[in-house]
C-alpha cells in the first residue's frame, strides 16, 4: 500500500455491473479535480482474441474444460502485481490496452481483440484506478490485493449476474444465449476459486439484490430493474473508512442497517451512495499523499 501514490481497485464478475462504480468514480474524480491513470484488467489477459480461442481448443484436447479468462492460466497476475508495486512506491507503470471494438481498435491501426503494446505512462497523476475481474487476486505466484489502498467489490446475487451477462452478452457481443450459458460453466471453477476469494479482502462491497424473480436466470426476459432491487453495502472496517452510518442513514430515504457493518439502500439510490460514502474517503486519501 502507498499513501503517496493511491491505488483505488474495483472488482467483480463479468456482468457484475462494475462500470456503475467506476462512473460514480470519474464524477467525484471530476469535481475534486484528481487526474488518475486508468487500468482496465482486461490488457492483463495472457491471450489475445485469437490466441484465447487456440488456448481453450487445446486446454479443452488435454481434458481441461475450465480453462477461462477468470483463472491464472489465462492471466498475468504477475504483471499485474508488478503494475501495482511499481506505481505504489514511484507513481509510474506500464500499460497497454485490450481492444475491444472496431471502434477501439481504429486509433491504434490494429484489430478488435489485439493488445496495444505496453507503454510507460504519464508522469504527475494523482493515484491508479483499476478496474476489472481481478483487482484483489491473491493467487500461487501473484498478491495483487497487498498493494491496493482502497478495494471496491461489485457483487450482485449470482442470479441476478448471469442475467446481467447474459443480456449483454446476446445483445451487445452477438453471442446466443445457449453460448453464453457454455461460458458460464465453463468458468465456474476459476469463478469459486479465483474471482468470489476477492470479496473476502475488499473494503467495502456493494451487492444488488432483486426484489422480482430471477430463480431461473437462463430463461429471463429482461433484467431487473434498478428500482426492482435493494443494494447491500459492507464495510469491512467502519471506523477505516470513517463511516458515518447516521448521516448516510439521513442522506438515504428508506435505507436501514441490516447489520452493524451494513447498510441497505434502494437499487435506484445505488449510484447516490457510491457518490458520498466514497468521495470523503478519497478525499482523505489526497490530503494525506500531498502531505508526503
Amino acid at each position: 500500500m502507498s499513501q503517496k501514490h493511491p491505488i483505488i481497485a474495483v472488482t467483480g464478475s463479468s456482468g457484475a455491473g462494475t462500470t456503475t462504480v467506476k462512473v460514480a468514480f470519474e464524477h467525484i474524480f471530476l469535481r475534486e479535480g484528481i487526474n488518475p491513470i486508468v487500468i482496465e484488467g482486461d490488457s492483463y489477459h495472457r491471450y489475445d482474441r485469437v490466441a484465447m480461442k487456440e488456448a481453450m481448443k487445446k486446454a479443452e484436447q488435454e481434458g481441461n474444460s475450465n480453462f477461462s479468462h477468470f483463472g491464472p492460466q489465462a492471466n498475468i497476475f504477475d504483471q499485474l502485481e508488478e503494475t501495482f508495486r511499481s506505481y505504489g512506491e514511484t507513481g509510474t507503470c506500464q500499460r497497454r490496452y485490450y481492444l475491444h471494438s472496431e471502434e477501439e481498435a481504429k486509433p491504434f491501426g490494429q484489430k478488435p481483440g489485439e493488445f496495444t503494446p505496453w507503454e510507460d505512462i504519464a508522469t504527475g497523476t494523482d493515484l491508479l484506478f483499476y478496474e476489472g475481474l481481478h483487482g484483489g487476486i491473491v493467487s500461487d505466484n501473484a498478491n495483487v490485493a497487498q498493494y491496493v489502498d482502497l478495494l471496491i467489490g461489485v457483487v450482485p446475487i449470482v442470479n441476478l449476474e448471469w442475467i446481467q451477462k447474459i443480456h449483454r452478452d446476446c445483445a451487445q457481443r452477438g453471442y446466443s444465449a445457449e453460448a453464453v450459458t457454455d461460458t458460464i460453466l465453463r468458468r465456474m471453477y476459476d469463478y469459486v476459486h479465483y474471482i468470489t476469494p476477492q470479496f473476502s479482502r475488499t473494503d467495502i462491497n456493494f451487492q444488488r439484490v432483486p426484489t422480482v424473480d430471477t430463480s431461473n436466470p437462463f430463461i429471463a426476459h429482461d433484467i431487473p430493474t434498478p428500482d426492482e432491487s435493494f443494494v447491500v453495502i459492507r464495510f469491512k472496517d467502519p471506523k477505516k473508512s470513517g463511516v458515518d452510518f447516521p448521516y448516510l442513514l439521513n442522506m438515504l430515504d428508506d435505507s436501514f442497517m441490516s447489520r452493524r457493518n451494513s447498510i441497505v439502500v434502494p437499487g435506484g439510490k445505488m449510484g447516490f451512495a457510491m457518490e458520498i460514502i466514497l468521495a470523503p474517503i478519497i478525499e482523505e486519501m489526497m490530503s494525506v499523499s500531498k502531505q508526503i
